[in-house]
């Protein structure tokens, strides 16, 4: 992506239309590219050259869409860095990607002093929106003259980002991500929904920029110049008075997001007429959810995708107008997915296997880690790490990630089977399934459910309930209700912690 360019067009075609709309503030297309450009002058002047990492630790703000495109603007490589990482996930990520910057806010439990001794090659802190001594002020940095920037062009190969995949902790996963991938999201964007969508549209951003579903939303709105309404964090009952606020044509979000909207008594007093489609991601999810949503939208279109970061989603989208909600979709034409056994032999129609992508979109590898590399990228193709199957059609159904594969005596469990199955449960709001040991039969699967509010429910209702859906094996064994099930920054389980628990 031609950063610079982009800009330019986008302050000449859309002026003073908004780009982002943050609370109170609004900052039109004109007003995002000279903050853009001071930064990046400012970057300039503190020695950044092409190549250089510049980390970004912030919440969802405009600073941190400014940050990004001004770092791509000279080339630089950005670390973005999710801000509820601790100090010492913090740490190890800068040193790990030894990044010369760091462009951050105060924040009672990360020491800017802890910074400076421990990491050598960190040469300069920004603090945003509170002078701290000792630290370089981001405002200053924007007060320069963004005439004065020509910009500085970077190669297809060099690096643009450094993802640290969602939980870091112990050693670091970077995902590394060029400045030639970096124009896969819009360009597949673009492809599956560029009928739809127009420079007169409103979206609404509710995941963190620090991964690449927030990302997605800055790329899109200077690539089609939409205007994007910006949360700091997701709040159910605030997103919905956005969507209805705002007449928010289009979001994207994580399936734990669409059951928190559902459970409000408030949600059916909104109007989502404005919206034109809604799309799900990031998990494996249950249909029935956004079903359940779309009948306060009927006529917005139900897409499902899927894609990882290492592959620049949205890799997989379900065709505009589809009903097969079940599937995720087809690949866009530069992308190849298949399906192979552990054997890496390709399978054939409705054989589940690993789901494995090949195209230019793909990441080079891990930030110094080749042995990852090596094991993640066989002959050209990356193996995901998801098990999935394409049906006679071509359309692709993802089952589950690979250890969401239960043993139970020879049979095989998917965990996101049984979820879903749980979910259609009219008392259960929230529901997820790991294997933990036995004895017996080697593994037995678990469930961790939340139930809605004022309901109570007995075990044997529930297995009397999944006896009617799901073999005996795949019934689990173990039923553990929570008030709540924890959850990474963008919405998904983790799972890990449930299996730590149990």
């Amino acid at each position: 992506m031609d950063i610079v360019n982009i800009l330019k067009q986008c302050s000449e075609e859309y002026a003073q239309r908004p780009a982002v709309i943050f609370g109170q503030e609004q900052i039109s297309f004109v007003q995002l590219k000279d903050k853009v450009f001071s930064l990046a002058q400012g970057l300039l002047k503190l020695g950044v050259k092409r190549g250089d990492k510049v980390a970004i630790y912030l919440p969802n703000w405009p600073e941190y869409i400014y940050s990004y495109l001004a770092i791509w603007s000279i080339g630089a490589c950005s670390v973005p860095l999710d801000f509820m990482l601790t100090e010492e996930e913090m740490l190890s990520c800068l040193s790990h990607s030894e990044a010369k910057i760091i462009i951050t806010k105060h924040k009672a439990n990360i020491s800017f002093a802890n910074l400076r001794s421990g990491l050598p090659s960190l040469k300069h802190i920004i603090s945003c929106r509170l002078k701290e001594e000792g630290v370089l002020s981001f405002e200053d940095l924007l007060a320069g003259d963004a005439n004065i920037f020509s910009g500085s062009e970077a190669k297809e190969n060099d690096y643009a980002i450094i993802f640290y995949t969602s939980g870091t902790t112990g050693k670091p996963k970077g995902v590394l991500i060029s400045y030639l991938q970096l124009g896969a999201p819009p360009k597949s964007m673009a492809f599956f929904v560029n009928a739809d969508l127009s420079s007169r549209d409103v979206t609404l951003c509710a995941l963190p920029f620090s991964h690449l579903g927030g990302l997605i939303y800055i790329q899109n709105t200077i690539t089609f110049g939409l205007t994007m309404v910006l949360m700091e964090r997701f709040m159910p009952l605030d997103f919905l008075r956005n969507v209805q606020n705002y007449k928010i044509n289009f979001f994207w979000i994580v399936p734990s997001m669409y059951y928190a909207l559902l459970q409000l008594k408030e949600f059916e007093t909104f109007d989502l007429s404005s919206l034109r489609w809604i799309v799900t991601f990031g998990a494996s999810n249950s249909p029935d959810a956004l079903r359940r949503f779309h009948q306060f939208c009927p006529k917005a279109h139900l897409l499902n995708g899927w894609g990882l970061t290492e592959t620049n989603a949205p890799t997989v989208v379900l065709p505009m107008g589809s009903k097969n909600i079940e599937s995720v979709g087809r690949p866009a034409p530069w992308i190849k997915v298949s399906i192979f056994d552990d054997n890496a032999q390709e399978l054939k129609v409705n054989e589940v296997g690993e789901v494995a992508v090949k195209s230019w979109v793909v990441t080079d590898g891990y930030l110094k880690d080749e042995k990852l590399t090596r094991q993640t990228i066989r002959n050209g193709w990356f193996y995901t790490g998801d098990l999935g199957r394409f049906d006679a059609e071509g359309f692709l159904y993802i089952v589950g990630r690979k250890k969401e594969m239960i043993k139970v005596g020879g049979e095989i469990v998917f965990e996101p089977e049984v979820e879903s199955v749980l979910l259609k449960h009219p008392d259960i709001a929230e529901a997820a399934v790991v294997g933990v040991s036995d004895k017996l039969r080697g593994e037995l699967p678990k469930a961790f459910l939340v139930a809605k509010e004022g309901k109570n429910i007995a075990d044997e209702d529930l297995r009397f309930f999944l006896r009617q859906h799901l073999a005996h094996f795949k019934i689990p064994h173990y039923f553990e209700f929570c008030v709540e099930l924890p959850k990474n920054r963008t919405g998904k389980v983790d799972k890990e912690k449930l299996r730590i628990r149990s």
